[in-house]
């Protein structure tokens, strides 16, 4: 894959449709995404993104996806959808950086995940960013793990970001989160 700087920005404010299957176990949630998701249409395609590494480690897909510059192929789509894995974003919009959304826009992300996890029914809600589920929610001293609180029925847990950005977790550590949620949506024993 490779995309120049002018070719990434044109992407800017660009949306990635949800991969969702019909009936999804547990629906992994983004903050938003970047420039080389929308480039590709592929959610955590930045190379060098830990997500699907992290999936494959904690035993949730039996192998790495190919992002190519034009998406995935049928089969791994297929992959991901027949796990029952889904996967959106708090908000749309892509940029560069999650920290070029306002406050305004994870609370209205946060209002229509609502609606979208009532439609989609999953399992598990699995929001994958401790502060943008904090502001986007009203929760300020969340922390990583199970809530309290469902969505749409649905539990909702809070994992950590794979971003490289977010350096003091590994691969091991992420498989480690997401395995937990992934257990208890009934993805992996």
């Amino acid at each position: 894959m490779g995309f120049t700087r002018a070719q990434l920005e044109s992407f800017r404010d660009r949306s990635v449709p949800d991969l969702v299957p019909e009936h999804p176990r547990i629906v992994f949630v983004g903050i938003n995404p970047g420039l080389w998701t929308a480039a590709t249409g592929v959610h955590f395609a930045y190379p060098g993104n830990r997500f699907y590494p992290a999936l494959v480690a904690a035993g949730i897909l039996p192998r790495l996806p190919t992002i190519r510059d034009d998406g995935l192929d049928a089969s791994d789509r297929r992959m991901l959808l027949d796990v029952g894995i889904g996967i959106s974003n708090i908000v749309p919009r892509a940029t560069a950086r999650a920290d070029e959304l306002t406050r305004d826009e994870l609370r209205a992300g946060a209002a229509r995940l609502e609606t979208d996890a009532a439609r989609w029914r999953p399992r598990v809600v699995a929001i994958v960013g401790l502060t943008a589920y904090r502001q986007g929610f009203g929760r300020p001293r969340a922390v990583t793990g199970l809530q309290r609180q469902t969505i749409a029925e649905a539990e909702l847990w809070v994992v950590p970001n794979p971003s490289g950005l977010n350096a003091h977790d590994t691969v091991a550590t992420l498989a480690t989160a997401y395995a937990a949620p992934a257990r208890a949506a009934g993805v992996i024993a």
